[in-house]
């Protein structure tokens, strides 16, 4: 032990850089797997829950209020980790994900691959290496 303290949770958000907004993305992944699961948005109020009591809670864009991930669906996402970039503008929340993550009932939200014809062309071509 080198006797450095932890962070309070006031000093860790005070290091968030939030956007003009108050918000700052988010990106789950499942803290075993490192899949992928969705981006949200925290504010600071939805940072606080998150890191006091360790369920993921985001800031819901099109309520504008704070959403609790799992409260209506149960799909609830157990937060391991919280991590900032080195930008300190983007929080990376490593979860245990109960259920599916997206609102389609899927695992993931990044199930749809942009090289499928289904998809539509939007100008986009395989990266040929």
């Amino acid at each position: 032990m080198t006797g450095e303290s932890i962070p309070s949770v006031d000093e860790r958000i005070a290091r968030v850089r939030f956007d003009a907004h108050g918000l700052v993305p988010a990106v789950a992944q499942q803290w075993d797997t490192r899949e992928v699961l969705m981006l949200a948005w925290m504010n600071a109020d939805a940072l606080r829950e998150t890191l006091t009591s360790g369920r993921a809670v985001y800031w819901s864009r099109s309520r504008r209020e704070l959403w609790r991930k799992g409260d209506t669906s149960g799909h609830v996402q157990i937060v391991k980790d919280v991590r900032l970039d080195c930008d300190g503008d983007v929080l990376l929340v490593s979860v245990d994900q109960i259920g599916p993550a997206c609102h389609t009932e899927t695992r993931t939200c990044f199930d749809t691959d942009l090289d499928r014809a289904d998809v539509g062309d939007r100008g986009l071509h395989p990266v040929v290496g």
